[in-house]
């Protein structure tokens, strides 16, 4: 019987259910919804909402279609909160304007700033220090984006932290964190990651800036370095 159920819903993804959302895991940005009129859960996504007006919670009630994967597990697709109204259709765009423009030009931010820091370093202006910790922390951060964006995709309950990867990016990661939020597309939709991202960013250079000046940075390279 459970079988003919999934079926029935890969097929009649037009037919709308409504239910409750449970077991919401908004650091990870999903969980499950409960139809009323009975059946299996399905799984739900924040982007599979048409419109994020606010962020879900348990309880909320929703109205949604049915969709299986290819691994059999059934899937709410076109949610809607309570009350909301459809979306409608997008005209098709013209094959030019296929792809949304990026708002934010986060890899020629951060390509410019290393290639900037690099030039600095090799005038003799900025400490080498400096310019090889950016470099390495913005490749630690850029894997450890990739691979939380891997286990992600696959639904992994083993995440990196929301907060290992704002640290990273306070130590200098940031360039490579730029990279990979465009590249994986990744927590660049969450306002809450992005107002921690840009206050680490900040920070950062910040930082930087008084290590620098007072000539604290100097001496360190000096000392490491030589």
């Amino acid at each position: 019987m459970m079988n003919t159920q999934l079926r029935t819903s890969a097929s009649d993804t037009a037919t709308r259910r409504a239910g409750r959302i449970t077991a919401w895991d908004d650091s990870k940005g999903y969980g499950f919804v409960t139809p009323h009129d009975g059946g299996a859960r399905a799984f739900v996504h924040i982007k599979a909402f048409q419109q994020v007006t606010r962020r879900p919670l348990d309880g909320d009630l929703i109205s949604y279609a049915t969709r299986v994967d290819g691994k059999g597990r059934v899937n709410a697709v076109d949610v809607r909160f309570a009350g909301q109204r459809a979306i409608a259709p997008k005209a098709p765009r013209s094959p030019a304007r296929h792809r949304a423009p990026v708002r934010i030009p986060r890899t020629a931010i951060a390509v410019a700033f290393l290639a900037v820091a690099v030039a600095l370093m090799l005038m003799g202006i900025a400490p080498a220090l400096l310019t090889m910790v950016y470099l390495v922390m913005s490749a630690v951060s850029y894997i450890a984006y990739v691979l939380d964006k891997d286990a992600a995709g696959k639904r992994r309950r083993q995440r990196i932290p929301e907060s290992t990867l704002l640290a990273l990016d306070t130590f200098g990661g940031w360039p490579g964190g730029l990279i990979a939020q465009q590249q994986m597309r990744h927590k660049t939709v969450k306002a809450s990651f992005q107002t921690g991202f840009w206050v680490s960013v900040a920070t950062n250079l910040l930082g930087v800036a008084a290590l620098w000046y007072s000539g604290v940075a100097g001496r360190l390279s000096e000392l490491v370095i030589g």
